[in-house]
């Protein structure tokens, strides 16, 4: 009985194996052509690959390797002998690798199966992949990608996870991972606005750049307001969806900092962020007739800015960790406050990581976050008023503070509950 269920595995890994072959074999038969100058290898040639792998594989190494070559070997002939007007080797190359993942099916099945999906939808999209590389994705573009690859694969597993410097309250990799989560989000909001279009253009533009810093994007979107009243409306759209995704980067680097944290700032955060969306999406439909074509300009992110809001995390944490070392606990609301009119998001994560370093008690961190993110808004405030219109200056006031108002009361409902 154990021999046939066996047997049946057996069949069954077999029959992914095919599968393999089928589901690539596929999508080359469609690009095989016909007559005497078609491709030489279509779906069955394919789908006999694949079952061929899988069993070389039952019969073990030797067989495997033969077999390898002789898949290896054919693909070159095929190469060789086909029409050389189109120099590419894809088809090759996945003539090889449909024989790999054959074998791989009689170990893991299922990885290579979903290898086989994502191979045949890579050659599947060849059009739309050369035309995004060739017309759309800019050297610059490409460059920035490439940046931010190596930044979150490459150097982030390199850095230290541990907690260093004076008063051990810096940990490396939590510093280098806030400036990869920052670039990352930048990027985010630059590709959303090349693909959204311009409809909302100056609305998109704030949100991405809400998420390097929010006051400079009210500055930017006031200095706009000024010189051509004709976009107030947008301008104003655009400024205040920087503050809609302040609260989502307080979420994002204060889970980064210390997860254990969020619960507390649910009620808060959640309050101010629903103020925050509602006042930006009012501002957005006001505008959505009068805007502006924006194209997006400069690199998708900043690495400057984002190394910089690291070194502003770790210097705000130390200075924290000094005050609370020399004047106790009470002083870590006052150096939030302080630092807050600078960037509210370096406070909330160094609070958060001097709660989790043991430094500050939760309720502490948590008044410290909100702070500093009130005194922002003032800073918010002010550069909106001299930067912009007094018109302008009053409507992202009037935002900021329903902001804040919604977010203190969503403090006080939590010390209620």
């Amino acid at each position: 009985m154990l021999e046939l269920e066996g047997e049946a595995m057996t069949l069954w890994r077999l029959a992914v194996a095919l599968a393999v072959g089928l589901v690539i074999g596929g999508e080359r038969e469609r690009r095989k052509g016909e007559g005497p100058e078609r491709a030489a290898a279509g779906i069955r040639t394919f789908a006999l690959v694949g079952l061929l792998g899988g069993v070389a594989s039952l019969f073990g190494v030797p067989l495997a390797v033969a077999c390898a070559v002789f898949v290896g070997g054919a693909a070159l002939v095929s190469y060789a002998l086909s029409d050389r007007s189109d120099p590419g080797i894809t088809t090759e190359i996945a003539f090889v690798l449909t024989y790999a993942l054959g074998a791989l099916a009689i170990s893991r099945p299922a990885v290579a199966f979903g290898s086989a999906i994502c191979a045949a939808l890579v050659l599947a999209t060849r059009t739309s992949l050369h035309t995004f590389l060739h017309k759309r994705l800019t050297d610059r573009e490409l460059r920035d990608a490439l940046v931010l690859g190596a930044s979150a694969l490459v150097i982030l597993p390199l850095v230290p996870n541990r907690f260093v410097g004076p008063m051990a309250v810096i940990n490396p990799q939590t510093l280098w991972k806030l400036a990869v989560v920052m670039m990352a989000i930048t990027a985010g909001g630059y590709v959303a606005q090349r693909a959204i279009g311009s409809t909302l253009g100056l609305a998109i533009a704030g949100f991405a750049g809400g998420f390097v810093s929010s006051a400079a994007t009210i500055s930017a979107m006031g200095a706009r307001a000024k010189q051509d009243d004709s976009i107030h409306a947008a301008a104003v759209a655009g400024a205040t969806s920087s503050t809609a995704a302040t609260f989502i980067q307080l979420v994002v680097v204060v889970s980064l900092a210390n997860p254990a944290m969020l619960g507390a700032l649910v009620l808060p955060l959640g309050c101010g962020g629903v103020a925050a969306a509602g006042y930006s999406v009012f501002r957005a439909l006001r505008a959505a007739k009068t805007t502006a074509a924006v194209t997006p300009q400069g690199h998708a992110f900043s690495v400057k800015s984002a190394v910089l809001f690291a070194l502003l995390v770790a210097a705000v944490g130390l200075v924290s960790a000094f005050a609370e070392s020399r004047f106790g606990q009470a002083a870590v609301p006052i150096a939030a406050a302080l630092a807050g009119l600078a960037d509210a998001h370096a406070s909330a994560a160094s609070a958060a990581s001097l709660n989790a370093a043991g430094r500050a008690s939760e309720g502490l961190a948590l008044l410290a976050i909100l702070i500093a993110f009130s005194t922002n808004a003032c800073t918010k405030t002010v550069l909106a008023f001299t930067s912009g219109t007094k018109r302008f200056g009053l409507q992202i006031g009037l935002g900021q503070f329903l902001v804040v108002a919604a977010a203190w009361g969503g403090f006080a409902l939590r010390s209620v509950l």
